[in-house]
């Protein structure tokens, strides 16, 4: 009777250490990825829009008749020339410095509004953050274009009343995930630690929880800004935005709607800006959250 021996199996040379590191190293370099991407993308559409005074490019509004719709790459006009003879190019980075900057104020002003509500919910409970809660609940509720038309409708399309509305419909993601981080630290020994030296809540809630939770909550502020940004040009776009002379990217899009299957690109070039700024700023932000998280874990 003969017998088979097996031989023993020999130990993987791959350990969970060296999976670790090789997530963790895929991770990085993904994040490392996301960061150039988004920050290539964000400066293309950025700093030419902030330079666009100092760019040797046709006045926003100067009309020239005989030179009506003339295609991308035409002699003088790199993006074409729009129904009115105006150059496309020069009215996109003109429009793009209303854009964003409705878009930068709004999402300031409901940054600073939703870390203020959610710390103040988060810390204090109570009836502040049944308060704040019932807010929060009411106006997600509501249908947000709907609800920014009406605002429009009643108090005028004015710059700072767009700003404003914006901002008032952008102010709840920032709070719920403001309260959600002050609801984690307030349970901390350091907070603990000032309660019994004597400082009072809103002290130890203003100088030692909110600096804790700024940085995270300013990575939602920041993904906002391309939500900001594409409400302005919908609101724009539906007449309801800022009115004549300011040449927003809605209005530009909405403007050229009619020529869209002879004139291709007066919408579509537009369109390709505002969406090149979103990626940008979504793949920022992805990018600079997986980072937080990394150091974190870390």
């Amino acid at each position: 009777m003969t017998t088979t021996v097996v031989p023993a199996e020999r130990p993987s040379a791959v350990t969970a250490r060296d999976l670790a590191r090789a997530t963790a190293t895929r991770q990085q370099r993904s994040a490392r990825v996301k960061l150039w991407a988004g920050a290539v993308c964000t400066a293309l559409v950025v700093l030419p829009v902030a330079l666009a005074g100092l760019l040797p490019l046709p006045g926003a509004n100067e009309q020239d008749l005989s030179r009506r719709r003339l295609p991308p790459l035409s002699e003088g006009h790199l993006f074409g020339t729009d129904q009115l003879g105006r150059d496309l190019l020069s009215r996109v980075l003109h429009g793009g410095q209303v854009s964003l900057s409705v878009g930068i104020l709004a999402v300031l002003v409901s940054g600073i509004i939703g870390i203020a509500a959610g710390s103040a919910a988060g810390f204090f409970g109570g009836w502040i953050d049944t308060l704040v809660s019932r807010f929060l609940e009411a106006q997600l509720a509501l249908p947000l274009l709907m609800m920014l038309l009406l605002v429009v409708a009643l108090f005028g399309p004015s710059v700072t009343v767009i700003t404003c509305v914006i901002a008032v419909a952008q102010w709840p993601e920032v709070a719920r995930l403001t309260r959600s981080l002050v609801l984690v630290e307030r349970e901390k020994p350091y907070v603990a630690a000032a309660r019994v030296l004597g400082l009072r809540g809103w002290t130890v809630l203003v100088r030692h929880v909110i600096p804790n939770v700024v940085r995270p909550a300013s990575l939602v502020v920041l993904l906002l800004l391309a939500q900001a940004v594409l409400l302005e040009s919908a609101l724009s776009f539906l007449g309801a935005g800022p009115q004549r002379p300011f040449a927003t990217w809605g209005r530009i899009i909405s403007d050229g709607q009619a020529y869209l299957t002879t004139s291709w690109w007066l919408v579509t070039l537009p369109g390709l800006v505002i969406a090149l700024l979103v990626v940008g700023v979504n793949l920022l932000g992805d990018a600079l959250r997986d980072r937080t998280r990394r150091r974190k874990g870390a």
